[in-house]
């Protein structure tokens, strides 16, 4: 019998649904996201120093999917980038409860370490920092597409939106754009100037 509370199951499959439904950066429901994120950082807080754990992908593929979101959005001297915002963890804890982004990421990551495997002889994560930023350099434009890598580029663009809601729903991401929240402002001092080209 359903007693009307939202768990984390439910509230994780909405999130997910809403995600595949949707083109997604910046349209996940603000407050199914802060949820995830909340569920995230207890989980770091009460694992006795062991992190996050996983909840589907398995050791290669977590170290790769980390690596991938950190070349998307690495940290700067503005702010922290995906690592720090917990955006890998952000979409293991969804891809849990999603069937579709289970195969979409998983059949996504495995091309991914084939098609490295083929050209370098190594799996993603094992191939140089050169070799990665080539393999994403193809993979970053729907121009490139061909029969061999069409496949690549469906997978690191899905990646790529992932990531970034990830981020911009966390706290560091909102503090990144510079979201006030709903603050009442006295004056309105007009937008910057634009920088001269």
């Amino acid at each position: 019998m359903h007693d009307g509370k939202i768990t984390r199951r439910n509230m994780l499959k909405t999130l997910a649904i809403g995600v595949s439904s949707t083109s997604v950066s910046g349209v996940v429901p603000l407050q199914a996201a802060r949820h995830a994120h909340h569920l995230i950082s207890e989980e770091k807080g009460n694992t006795g120093g062991l992190g996050y754990q996983p909840k589907f992908f398995d050791p290669h593929q977590w170290s790769t999917l980390r690596k991938l979101c950190d070349f998307i959005m690495p940290r700067d001297e503005k702010s922290g980038g995906a690592l720090e915002a917990n955006a890998p963890e952000f979409i293991d804890l969804l891809t849990s409860e999603s069937p579709e982004f289970q195969i979409r990421l998983r059949g996504g990551l495995a091309w991914l370490d084939g098609y490295c495997t083929r050209h370098y002889s190594h799996p993603f994560f094992d191939c140089s920092v050169e070799q990665q930023k080539a393999t994403l350099e193809l993979l970053a434009y729907r121009k490139n597409s061909t029969p061999e890598i069409s496949q690549g580029i469906d997978f690191f663009s899905f990646l790529r939106d992932l990531t970034v809601d990830g981020f911009y729903t966390s706290q560091i991401g909102i503090k990144d754009v510079g979201y006030l929240g709903c603050d009442i402002m006295s004056e309105f001092p007009g937008c910057p100037p634009l920088p001269e080209i």
